[in-house]
Order: structure tokens, then sequence, then C-alpha cells
């Protein structure tokens, strides 16, 4: 094989073409925000909707905002708590929504930053150097700007040589990430690839709306995707990637910047995220039962001897029914772990906590899954074999 990558991380070994993962990185915000206090805040907020909105409650013209609870809550989702940015405005019932401070163009920005910190503890983790890796890519459900691209000013930050952009497949984006990653591994044109996923989802929530103001939470994770040739003595063998998109509007988000044309649209609930929750859980979980258990099978793998599924930290009732369809039996917390109760969902970055969190116990020779679906739809699955 042709080596195309750059001398500045040139190694005595030839490079293999096999794609690993060497390490991962999470950054986690100090603010947290239980589900007592959110549904205290959303609480007062409906009985101040309802107070204004009396007479027309009263005649039949608009109905009556419900109160939230803990129950509806765990009941739902499965989600105890999560990770915001900015958790005092999230709590104001005269705000409701994260509020980020600007920052000028000499600054790094925010997605930047957390991002950066992942990316630092992932080549850590790896014993590696920033000048070692020869792309970025930032791979994440909603990016803080158009251009310049955030993976550009993470490469600059952390003093990478070489390339990078940023992709977006909603709450696939890592799993797509390390796919892309993984093949410019195998077609020599990259030894080393940081797969970067900073998720402010808190942003683009609507948290006065009963149904999922409970959902999001922020985090930022790193994936470092390496030849086998140049990768730590520990690390895990990317035995298959596959991807899979199919068109719904049932999860969507329709804020952008042609919104400017129509300022007075920008406050439509649609302009955050929305979705149609029991339509999603009817469609997505089969699908990505499927999809896991076909890929298992073209690598002649039995699924349900896979040691433990990183899925998607979404719903707590998806993953269970999609880890029963793949293991043939009702999955406990060893075999798929969730990190979901208190992160809530972090977007394409939940998985990647799962795996950075519930993977160091497993033995050599282990095979493992990490799976991602969300709005698209979109899907994506990484089998791995731990090695050493």
């Amino acid at each position: 094989m042709q080596q195309t990558v750059s001398d500045k991380a040139s190694s005595a070994r030839p490079l293999t073409g096999r794609p690993v993962i060497s390490a991962t990185g999470l950054f986690t915000p100090e603010e947290s925000i239980s589900n007592e206090e959110l549904v205290a805040s959303f609480n007062e907020y409906a009985d101040r909707f309802n107070a204004s909105n009396a007479e027309a409650i009263e005649a039949g013209e608009i109905e009556p905002m419900p109160h939230s609870s803990v129950e509806f809550i765990e009941k739902a989702s499965g989600i105890k708590s999560r990770h915001v940015m900015s958790k005092a405005p999230i709590l104001d019932p005269d705000i409701m929504t994260p509020r980020i401070e600007d920052r000028g163009n000499d600054q790094i920005s925010l997605m930047a930053e957390i991002g950066v910190i992942a990316a630092k503890q992932a080549l850590e983790r790896a014993g590696r150097d920033a000048k070692d890796v020869d792309a970025v890519l930032c791979a994440a459900s909603n990016m803080q700007r158009p251009y310049p691209a955030m993976a550009i000013e993470i490469q600059q930050a952390l003093g990478i040589e070489g390339f990078g952009f940023d992709m977006n497949v909603a709450c696939s984006s890592a799993t797509f990430g390390i796919q892309t990653a993984a093949d410019y591994v195998r077609a020599g044109n990259a030894r080393s690839v940081l797969v970067v996923s900073p998720e402010i989802t808190s942003g683009h929530l609507n948290w006065r709306d009963r149904d999922s103001h409970f959902i999001f939470g922020d985090v930022a994770t790193a994936v470092l995707v390496e030849d086998a040739a140049i990768a730590p003595e520990q690390h895990w063998e990317i035995l298959s990637t596959k991807l899979k998109t199919v068109f719904s509007n049932n999860i969507r988000n329709n804020f952008g910047f042609l919104n400017r044309a129509h300022p007075e649209s920008i406050g439509e609930p649609d302009k955050l995220f929305v979705q149609e929750g029991r339509k999603v859980f009817k469609e997505v979980v089969p699908m990505v039962a499927e999809m896991i258990i076909e890929e298992a099978e073209k690598l002649q793998m039995n699924p349900a001897t896979l040691r433990r599924l990183w899925l998607h930290q979404a719903n707590a009732g998806m993953n269970r029914l999609i880890a029963q369809r793949v293991l043939a039996h009702e999955a406990n917390s060893d075999e798929s772990p969730t990190v979901l109760d208190t992160y809530g969902n972090t977007s394409s970055a939940g998985s990647i906590i799962a795996f950075h969190q519930h993977s160091d116990d497993l033995a050599a020779g282990d095979n493992g899954l990490i799976c991602s679906f969300g709005a698209g739809y979109s899907a994506g699955t990484v089998f791995v074999r731990k090695v050493a």
C-alpha cells in the first residue's frame, strides 16, 4: 500500500491499512440539572402561561398547559439529570434557554474549546502528540456557525497539520465520523484521525415543550482512529462499519440562516427540536436491530455473542428493545450500559460516552458494538474487538 501520509508521523513499521480506535476523550460540563429542578421550573412557567391566558382557556380557545413531573420524565425516557453549559437561564421561567456570551473572532469558540478538551484527553490516553495527527473531523448535530469549519478551529488550537472538516448526520454524526476516519486509514490517506463531537444540544431544545423539555444535555467527546501499525498496545480493532439513512420528518429542526429572511418565524416551535416520539420508536427500533444483526452475519458473528453494546443514549425503552432483539434476551446493565440517566440525550456523543466509561474492563478478544441512530433517519454501527 502506498504511504501517502506526511513524514511528521513517520514510523519504522509500514502501514497496515487496518483502522483501530486508539483512545477516547470526554468533556463533561460542571453544571447539572436534576429532574426535580427542571420540573419545578417548567411547572412555574406552565402556571404563568395558564394564568395569563385564563380567559382564552375558559372560552376553549386554547388548551391549558399541563404540568410536567419527575415520574413522567423517567417513564418516558429513563433520564434523571443532564449536564449543561448554562444552567441558571434554562431554569429561569422568564428565559428557559441557555445564554452563551458572544466571543470575539480572536477568541476560541465554545464548541471548539470543549472539543479541544476532549481531544487532548484522547491524545493523552493514547500517548500521542497532536503533531502526529493527520486530520480532524468535527461530527455533531448543530454547528455553532456555518464557517470557518469548527474542525479547522479545533485543528488550529491543537497544532495539527493536515486538514479538517465538519459533518452533520444528527445523532449518528460520531459513528459516521468514525467510518469516514476508518476509510482514510484503509485507503492510506491518513494514519491518525480525530473524530470530535462537541454537542451543545441544550441550545436547540424547546425547554417550554412538556413532551421534550427533559431530553437533551451538553457534552463533548473525541475518538482517535489510527492505523494499527502505530496504535498503543491496548486498542480496539475496528472489525466493520456500516451506515444507513432513510429520510423521515419525524425528528426535525428547521432553524437555519435562511430564517433571517423571515425573522418573524424564528420563534416558531419547529425552529427548535421537534419529534413524533411514538413514530420514531416504532420505525427506528426494527431498522436498527435488523441492521446490527445483518452486519454481524456478514462478519460470521452470532450477534448474541457480543460482549457489550454501546448504544445511542436517547431513550431507555428503545435501547432495551434493540438490545433484546440483538442478544435474543433481556440485556442487563453490563451487556448494555447506560449513561442516559445522568447525561440525558447528548445526540451523537451518547454512544461514545458509554464506550468511554464502560469499556476498560473488557478482556482481549471481546467483541462489542458502538451504535447510534437518530434524525434522518440515520444509523451507524461500529463493530470492535479488544486488543491486549
